[in-house]
Parts: structure tokens; sequence; C-alpha cells
């Protein structure tokens, strides 16, 4: 595969990245056949890998992330991300200077390695203040842990923000943003792509194959069903009816190309300038086989004009059951003035 830089972090990697979310218990529970995985990919030409301390619980994807990197590390961009729960104390979570130090340290003990290569805030942390957090990842590149850092699924204003107070604190800089984009979550095109390709970030976006419905497995009248994992996580995703019924006008735009809906998904989310790779979550080596396939894959206009038709530029069909919503937006004491406030302004 040839290579793409990540932003201007001096990085080279491949447009697939491989996304290890499905190694462990809730996906393919064979360490073995995991490490496999792994390698198979490697061996085609990825060179990025991506991974989080929550995936597979207790940390077991980045172990076996380390078992497949023994002998293999210098070949690799190896990415993992923190802040997800990972245990019922409140602090074993967040962004705080306290828990990225702890962090930062377990990830390195499960995947067997002296650095991270790119080192990423899982979700946004509305509770911690961003110079508190690029503090602590500004130690961590000084004493060599960690070579570049980045963000996952941050609102196009934190972006900035975050940018804004690296400048001024003389702080590292986040290098990358790792978005939901697919041809029927597009709504990253508005504003965090343009975002991105103004701070010179690298973007690894997640879900290009939207949680399975761009496979067209999940179709009406099909008589495959989503697993009960899988249902239990984005139930409302793979159930909605905009969603579904744009899967059925994309199935023959991507026969008319000569293409699997997957390999028209995939090529789509690469075609976008600021996208530097899209991130696979294989579970098995035949899913892996079937992206593999379809490596190298390029759109041409009458193909994408076909599909702007079905899911314009810039439009979230629905969002993803998994995507970051800002807390006031479920928690109404934070959009409404509390009665003694309102009061005051009568």
């Amino acid at each position: 595969m040839r290579t793409r830089p990540l932003g201007r972090t001096g990085i080279q990697v491949s447009p697939y990245c491989l996304g290890t979310m499905m190694f462990g218990p809730l996906g393919n529970p064979d360490p073995d056949d995991c490490v496999k995985i792994i390698h198979k990919a490697l061996d085609a030409g990825i060179n990025v890998i991506d991974t989080a301390d929550v995936y597979g619980g207790n940390g077991e994807s980045e172990r076996i992330v380390g078992t497949a990197l023994r002998g293999r590390r210098d070949d690799v961009v190896l990415a993992t991300k923190f802040n997800g729960p990972m245990g019922t104390d409140p602090n074993q979570r967040g962004s705080s200077r306290r828990y990225v130090v702890t962090a930062v340290e377990a990830s390195l003990r499960r995947l067997g390695v002296d650095h991270i290569d790119l080192y990423q805030v899982h979700h946004p942390d509305p509770g911690t203040d961003v110079e508190e957090t690029l503090a602590a990842l500004t130690d961590l590149v000084r004493a060599g842990k960690v070579r570049a850092i980045g963000h996952s699924s941050l609102p196009a204003a934190q972006i900035v923000e975050a940018q804004w107070v690296a400048e001024r604190r003389n702080l590292a800089r986040f290098r990358t943003e790792q978005p939901p984009y697919s041809i029927l979550n597009r709504g990253i095109e508005r504003d965090v792509l343009p975002v991105c390709e103004r701070y010179g970030l690298g973007t690894l976006v997640w879900s290009p194959l939207a949680m399975g419905l761009l496979t067209g497995r999940y179709r009406e009248g099909s008589q495959e069903r989503p697993s009960a994992v899988r249902m239990r996580f984005v139930p409302k995703h793979l159930t909605d009816r905009n969603k579904l019924d744009a899967v059925e006008r994309l199935v023959p735009i991507a026969e008319q190309a000569g293409l699997s809906l997957t390999h028209l998904a995939m090529a789509f989310v690469l075609s976008h300038p600021a996208v530097t790779s899209a991130i696979i979550g294989p579970r098995t080596m035949a899913h892996l086989d079937d992206l593999l396939a379809g490596a190298g894959t390029v759109l041409d206009d009458d193909i994408l004009d076909a599909i702007d038709e079905v899911v314009p530029p810039g439009v979230d069909l629905s969002p993803l059951d998994v995507s970051y919503v800002p807390p006031a937006l479920t928690e109404p004491d934070l959009r409404r003035r509390g009665p003694n406030d309102r009061a005051a302004t009568d």
C-alpha cells in the first residue's frame, strides 16, 4: 500500500489502519487467531494499528496487540487511547494529569513496549481543563514515552481551542483527530474535516462501514440479523429507516461500478482529501481478506456524484448510537436557568 503523511508529524501511514476493537471477548475471543489477523494485515502493507485500553475489556486488546508485535515493533505505527472507564473508581477514567500518567504506564505494560507512537484522548472530557490534559501529555512526549498526541470525536470548536491553548502555553499540539465518518454519517465534512486541514491534523476515521450497515449484510428482507452484542451497543443505528433506505439506494450504485458495497464505502471515505486513514475493524480473517481485496479502489466523479444524491455532503442521516453528544443536549439543567436565576431576570 502507498503511504500517506499523518498530518504534519512526518510519520507515514497506510490508507487502511487496523482497528482492534473486535479483538477480545466481545468480538473474536481467540487471541491466537487475532494475532494471525494482525500479522496478515502487516504482511499486506498495513503499518498502523489502533487500539485502546478499554477494548476487549480490562486491556485485553492491548495485550493481544503486544503479543502480535513481538519482533515487529519497529515496523508499526502504534496508536492507543485513554480516558474510558477502567474500573469502578471515578478516578480510573478521564483526562486529568493524575489519570493520564497512570493510564500510559498501564498501556505500555500491556503492549510490552517502551513508547507509543500516537497517544489519543478517547472521548471529550468537558470536566477537565484542556490545559491540564495537554500539560500531562507534553511531559510524556518530552519523556519519550509518547511520540505524538491526538484526540477522538472532538467537536470542531474544541479542536480549535486545544490548538490555541497549546500555542499560548507552549505545550505539545494535538496532531490527529479520530472522527466517525461514512457515507451515512457525513456531518464532519461541514466543520471537523476543514478544521483538521486548517491545522494540519491527520485524521483516522472510524466506522467507515457504519457499524456494519455498509457491508450490505443487514438489509430489508435479509435473513442475517445483527448479533446481540452489536444490537446492545448500536440498536437505533442498525434499525434506522433513513439509513436502511439509503443502503438500498447505494447497492445498485456499487453494482453499476462493479464493486461490493463494502469496497464502495471504504473507497468513499478515503477519497476525501482531509482523510489520512480509514480504520478497519475485522473480527475474522475472512473479514480482513474482503477488506484487503478492495484496497486501492478509486471512485470516479460519476460514482461520487451518485453517492451525493443519496446522502448529501455534510449530512448525518442520524447520529451513531456511540457518537459523542455534548452534555448540554442530554442534561436539561445545563441548558436551563434555575428558578432563582430566572426570577432575577424578571
